[in-house]
């Protein structure tokens, strides 16, 4: 079997494809998110309940990207957006809670959406390639 750094290619590109699903899992998430937020804001109040806890099911995927990067030994760049991504999760707690930045948490999940879509677009080329997304 083929090994790339040492790790066999099958694995690899296992962890590669993992990272590019969970890309668009965390943009999918944040779409559904929005709309749980707007159905609290504008129909019915008592959905602030489930975007609070729906983020819970969502908030480790770009923890998940981080490691599925390391271990497909794919680009800084992929890893560098995967703690961005982590980063502003933890920053939309910060945003939740803190009342004077409140104004923020929209424009953060906006900004996470963004992130989330190019990385999965851009792992997706470089998959597509044969590039694999390495450094």
């Amino acid at each position: 079997m083929m090994k790339e750094k040492g790790i066999s290619k099958g694995r690899v590109s296992f962890f590669r494809g993992a990272f590019l699903g969970l890309a668009w899992v965390l943009a999918a998430c944040i779409v559904v998110q929005t709309l749980i937020a707007g159905m609290a804001l504008f129909r019915d109040g008592s959905m602030w309940r489930s975007h609070v806890m729906f983020v819970h099911i969502f908030e480790i995927v770009p923890l998940l990207m981080l490691v599925a990067a390391f271990a497909g030994s794919m680009a800084a760049r992929y890893k560098w957006s995967s703690l961005a991504l982590l980063l502003l999760v933890f920053a939309q707690y910060v945003t939740a809670n803190v009342p004077t930045a409140g104004a923020l948490h929209p424009v953060l999940a906006i900004s996470m959406f963004w992130l989330a879509v190019e990385t999965a677009r851009a792992a997706g080329r470089g998959l597509r390639r044969g590039k694999e997304t390495g450094a």
